[in-house]
């Protein structure tokens, strides 16, 4: 259903693909950015990009079960982290690798940026997944 492809005329990339296939007729679920904000608006884990990385990708669990997905199903993700520094993308690539997001492993694509939406906001993922056949959606 997922053809995940590393080309070998690129250096490796370390737990991401380069390209993600599906057949077409699949159907795929394309996600608004997954926020670290609980059930009742409030942010989690404020100044802290790897807690709020945890509550995004439950998040984003949360958004694919909705459709009948789940993290495993994921071709691509954009990872938005507010910091310049390296070691602070590199923290919430670790959570993200954890998650079984990487599994595949799927396409990605780490960003670090200025500001998010959210005040106190240093994380925030988009998601393209397939939704399985007999899924409810």
């Amino acid at each position: 259903m997922i053809q995940r492809v590393t080309s070998p005329a690129l250096f490796p990339p370390p737990g991401y693909s380069h390209v993600s296939v599906v057949e077409a007729g699949t159907k795929l679920a394309f996600l608004a950015g997954s926020v670290p904000l609980d059930g009742e608006g409030k942010l989690v884990g404020e100044g802290d990009p790897p807690r709020q990385a945890e509550r995004v990708i439950a998040n984003l669990r949360e958004q694919l079960r909705s459709v009948g997905s789940d993290l495993e199903h994921v071709l691509a993700t954009d990872v938005y982290v507010v910091s310049s520094e390296p070691a602070v993308l590199s923290g919430v690539w670790e959570v993200v690798e954890a998650s079984g997001l990487s599994t595949g492993p799927h396409s990605s694509t780490l960003i670090g940026v200025a500001c998010l939406g959210y005040t106190g906001q240093l994380v925030e993922i988009t998601a393209t997944a397939v939704v399985p056949e007999g899924a409810r959606a």
